[in-house]
């Protein structure tokens, strides 16, 4: 845990009592502040209570006492519309903030050059930042990885110095964190997602510039340049004279990172330089893991990792659970959970990976559906639509890919293994990414995916994939 020093003798407001939030409050107690905490689940306000905090409605709060709110990233800051808890600090003057906020205060306080890794992108962060730790242990670092992609900021160790932080950061973190100041920030890419939130595209992609743009003096940013909205924060980086790393899978660069027949290449100066070779690495699979571990790599070489250890570190990775995750085969036919697909923009990424796809698709929708996915409907020999976006993926496959109803996985996962099998592929793949949110059907995408993977493992003749 990270003790926040920064609150000591003051009184702070938590609202969002689920794992950071919980984690927030442990945090300031263990600092010294004085924690009021609250939230909308009678349950979690209970348990609360249980662990030693003192709970109130802070509808009936005097706000004027407050230091601080700090916030849980699930709570609307802006929109639709702001969040009841911030209305009421608005008017108070009270500051909004969040777990990260937190840390990057007690990180300048205490040890302002530990290294402090952030990563923010509509798709890939999660891989991205689960590769970049990989690459530091096997560098021999002393890591700590969490934020977004798990464990709550504020419940890892304290920075110090040698320990590397490599931190996943949704748009609504740091949209709570003002000082973000990370030593190398990579934006991955930029596309529509979370318009709910942000109430625009411009919005969304300014929000995700700040990881980048707050980059600590002599640090690193990393900016993946293959879409328009992060070509322009690039230039904007330069302009401000603030040094700038590009990062291209899909064309050379003059002065950046790029790859080039599954080899990341370093060019500078006129001089052009191979880093590592991608080929062949069955959990770097395809264009967008190639633009993971190409940022991956630019940070390995910022934080001084030599090249053979990077090449060793990257053929070494395991890969993310519920992310192109090779779930199990059976013959010729291959099961990919790509539970984390969780829209369309993500779920293009699997789909360009493979050949001769039986989909399945489905789940809570968002905006857009899948329209934009048409390009690659002649891979999908079939297509299983689950969920609350079932009709509306029909209707859009309808006279383009075969498709059933199949509503469950239960009933999606043997239909699709069944007809693979039938086809007689050589390499046929049955492939989990819903291009949705699993919000009709589950808690969230690891327990769909779990399921994904229980269903598979059930079926007569399934291996693991070694």
């Amino acid at each position: 845990m990270i003790p926040v020093t920064s609150f000591a003798g003051r009184r702070v407001a938590v609202f969002g009592l689920g794992g950071s939030g919980l984690a927030s409050c442990e945090a300031l107690r263990a600092g010294g502040a004085d924690v009021v905490a609250c939230d909308d689940s009678a349950d979690r306000m209970s348990a609360a209570a249980q662990a030693g905090f003192v709970t109130a409605d802070l509808r009936h709060a005097a706000w004027e006492t407050f230091a601080a709110l700090v916030l849980t990233p699930g709570v609307p800051l802006t929109h639709p519309q702001p969040h009841w808890t911030v209305l009421l600090a608005q008017r108070a003057g009270v500051e909004v903030i969040g777990d990260v906020e937190l840390f990057c205060r007690e990180r300048r306080r205490h040890a302002p050059n530990a290294p402090f890794v952030a990563i923010t992108g509509t798709n890939g962060k999660s891989t991205t930042t689960a590769l970049i730790a990989h690459l530091m242990r096997e560098a021999g670092h002393d890591v700590q990885m969490g934020g977004n992609i798990g464990t709550a900021i504020l419940s890892l160790e304290p920075p110090r110095a040698g320990r590397v932080h490599v931190i996943e950061m949704s748009s609504y973190q740091i949209d709570l964190c003002p000082s973000l100041d990370p030593s190398v920030g990579i934006l991955l890419n930029v596309s529509e997602d979370h318009i709910d939130r942000h109430g625009s595209i411009d919005h969304y992609a300014a929000v995700k510039e700040r990881l980048v743009a707050g980059v600590q003096p002599g640090g690193a940013a990393i900016v993946g340049v293959d879409d328009g909205w992060c070509r322009a924060v690039a230039d904007r980086l330069d302009q401000a004279g603030k040094p700038v790393v590009r990062v291209s899978v899909k064309q050379p660069l003059a002065d950046g990172m790029y790859v080039e027949r599954d080899t990341i290449v370093r060019a500078a100066g006129g001089a052009r330089t191979e880093i590592a070779r991608i080929g062949g690495i069955g959990s770097l699979r395809g264009i967008h893991n190639a633009q993971n571990a190409t940022c991956a790599a630019a940070v390995a070489l910022a934080l001084g990792v030599r090249g053979d250890v990077l090449q060793k570190g990257l053929r070494s990775f395991p890969g993310l659970a519920h992310r192109m995750e090779q779930t199990g085969r059976r013959g010729n036919v291959l099961f990919v959970n790509d539970s984390k697909g969780t829209n369309a923009d993500a779920t293009a990424r699997a789909l360009a990976s493979f050949g001769d796809i039986f989909w399945i698709a489905g789940g809570k929708p968002k905006s857009g559906g899948i329209t934009s996915l048409a390009e690659f409907f002649p891979r999908i020999r079939k297509a299983y639509l689950i969920g609350a976006a079932a009709q509306e993926f029909a209707a859009t496959l309808e006279g383009k890919v075969p498709y059933e109803i199949s509503e469950t996985l239960e009933v999606a996962v043997p239909n699709a293994a069944r007809d693979a099998e039938a086809a007689g592929l050589s390499d046929a793949v049955v492939l989990l990414s819903p291009a949705c949110a699993s919000f009709d059907q589950f808690p969230n995408f690891e327990v769909r995916g779990v399921r994904f993977g229980e269903l598979v493992r059930a079926l007569d003749g399934v291996v693991p994939v070694v």
